[in-house]
């Protein structure tokens, strides 16, 4: 079913932490962990998000610290959703009316933000993000095997493979510098600055959003 409102795009790309929720999932697990480590692993994430240093540099290394359990990631998933955006939910309803593509790519735990993706209505395949495991007692047993969204070049890695599914013209929508490093395979990239803006990251933007009304307007055109 489409409406009157017409999608400006075949397929949109949403990342999750920090666009889709107001929080960085790897800091809210630190968090629980008290300082110094909360504070430790707010830098580097903040520093791999800015392009300061490749993500697979730091990736593995803060789940290691952080050692999440089965249940820390399931209240995660709680707070994802207790920091869903304003007008993210619509939004998201609004381009699928529209015949729109919607999708998650996210270098978030996919367990964790599979909730969220439901609560926006984007379906299970549409969600790509990090697997990890837990042994019998549901404590952290490292990635999944092989994981591109753990990694700085994953997310144009995951969308030139996703490309014969993905209706064109495809818009991904973004923070950070690994949501950025997808300009050349999709073919547009909005830096999403409603939480928060980082200036390389904009400089290098087809256009900049601080919240997802102004994001409507760039997503959406008016009646056909």
């Amino acid at each position: 079913m489409t409406t009157g409102v017409r999608a400006r795009y075949g397929a949109v790309v949403f990342d999750v932490d920090s666009t889709l929720s107001g929080i960085e999932g790897i800091d809210w697990l630190a968090a629980r962990r008290g300082e110094p480590l909360a504070t430790n692993i707010r830098v580097l994430t903040e520093q791999a998000m800015a392009g300061a240093i490749p993500l697979e540099a730091v990736y593995a290394r803060r789940l290691e610290l952080i050692r999440p359990t089965r249940d820390e990631i399931r209240e995660l998933s709680q707070a994802y959703l207790d920091a869903v955006l304003p007008g993210a939910r619509a939004l998201c309803a609004s381009l699928l009316l529209a015949g729109c593509n919607i999708a998650m790519l996210s270098g978030g735990l996919r367990e964790a933000i599979l909730p969220l993706a439901h609560h926006v209505g984007i379906d299970d395949e549409d969600v790509h993000a990090v697997d990890i495991n837990f042994d019998a007692d549901g404590n952290y047993a490292g990635l999944r095997g092989s994981q591109p969204l753990a990694t700085q070049q994953g997310k144009p890695i995951v969308l030139h493979a996703l490309r014969d599914e993905l209706e064109r013209p495809v818009v991904m929508v973004g923070d950070g510098a690994t949501d950025a490093a997808v300009r050349g395979v999709t073919d547009a990239f909005i830096a999403f600055t409603g939480v928060v803006r980082r200036a390389a990251v904009v400089a290098v933007a087809d256009a900049e959003a601080a919240s997802f009304g102004a994001l409507r307007t760039l997503l959406l055109g008016g009646a056909q």
